[in-house]
Parts: structure tokens; C-alpha cells; sequence
């Protein structure tokens, strides 16, 4: 949905400025059932002008999640291309896997890297993680935030953890996918 200056139909304190402050004032109405807010959020790392990269949302009104590997949300920048890379997990070049969980973490993690450099994209592109994680448990959450940390840095993209029975290989105990926004 693009809302132009002025077409919006609503009185708005935000018809005066810049095009693009009155297109973000905009997006805090419903869309498909959902409302989302990008106004107002006093923590969020803002994209430069002509820079795709994502923008990182955490709310102060909400817990930060941050030193657990992850942002509340992301926002892929208008006009942006975005790449789906399938679940990429702990699998080495020969396509073995160890039996140790946090082996398996680092090396899924390094098989994203090169998914992200096939593509050209770099970390701080992707705004989504997924992982899945057979038979989680807490004591995990630490490998998997190291993990993250060491991959993206500050642009921690917003993630979900699904525990599950089993993933489709046997062995396999941890899987993580990723939407990357491209330049």
C-alpha cells in the first residue's frame, strides 16, 4: 500500500514536511488486520536515505531483547527486495553431522554466511531469523545467543525460536532460515 501527501483522506498534523515522514505516519493504520506502529518509537535505528537497509525496532515499552540475540522487530525499507533462504542447518561440506548441539549452531550459522554471500547480502541485511531446535530447553538459549551475537553484531534481526520433536533429517538438531532484504 503507498499513501501519498494528501491522498490519505484523514486530517493529519504530519501534511506538512517531508514525503516520507507523512508515507511512516501513515503506516501506523490497519493493514490485512494488523496495525502496525512505526511512529513514536524513540529506540529505533532508522535506515539512511537511499540505504535498503532494514531498520531495528525495539520499543522501550517493552522488555529488550537484545542481550538475548535478537530485535523486537524490523522494518524492510520501502521499495527493498526480499530473499527467503531456506533452513540451512549444522550440515559441513561433506554434509555431515556431529552429534553435539552447539557444533551443529556454529556450523548452520556458517552455512547461512555463505547463503548470504551467494546472494551478495551481507548480516546486517537480514531482518528475520526462524530457528527450530529439537527437544528445546534453556540451558540451549546460550549457544544459540553467542551464535547470533557473533553473526550479526548489533543488527540483530528479529527472530523466533520454534522448539520441535524432529526436523527432517535425523540427526539434525537445530535449523534456522532467514528473509534478507537486498540492495
Amino acid at each position: 500500500m503507498r499513501i501519498q501527501s494528501g491522498d490519505c483522506g484523514r486530517r493529519c498534523s504530519q501534511s506538512a514536511g517531508p514525503r516520507e515522514n507523512h508515507v511512516i505516519h501513515h503506516q501506523t493504520s490497519a493493514y490485512r488486520g494488523l496495525i502496525i506502529m512505526t511512529t513514536g518509537v524513540s529506540t529505533a535505528t532508522t535506515a539512511i536515505a537511499g540505504d535498503l537497509k532494514p531498520t531495528i525496532v525495539n520499543p522501550k515499552n517493552l522488555y529488550d531483547p537484545t542481550p538475548n540475540g535478537y530485535s523486537t522487530a524490523v522494518i524492510a525499507p520501502r521499495g527493498a527486495r526480499l530473499a527467503y533462504i531456506s533452513g540451512q542447518g549444522g550440515q559441513d561440506s561433506t554434509g555431515a553431522l556431529s552429534p553435539d548441539f552447539a557444533v551443529q549452531v556454529r556450523q548452520a550459522y556458517a552455512n547461512l554466511r555463505a547463503a548470504l554471500d551467494g546472494l551478495g547480502a551481507r548480516p546486517d541485511q537480514v531482518a528475520k531469523l526462524t530457528v527450530f531446535v529439537v527437544d528445546h530447553d534453556m540451558s540451549k538459549l546460550e549457544v544459540l545467543t553467542r551464535n547470533v551475537k557473533e553473526t550479526f553484531g548489533a543488527a540483530l534481526p528479529a527472530q523466533t525460536l520454534v522448539p520441535v520433536p524432529k526436523l527432517a533429517i535425523d540427526s539434525m538438531l537445530f535449523e534456522v532460515e532467514a528473509v534478507v532484504v537486498l540492495e
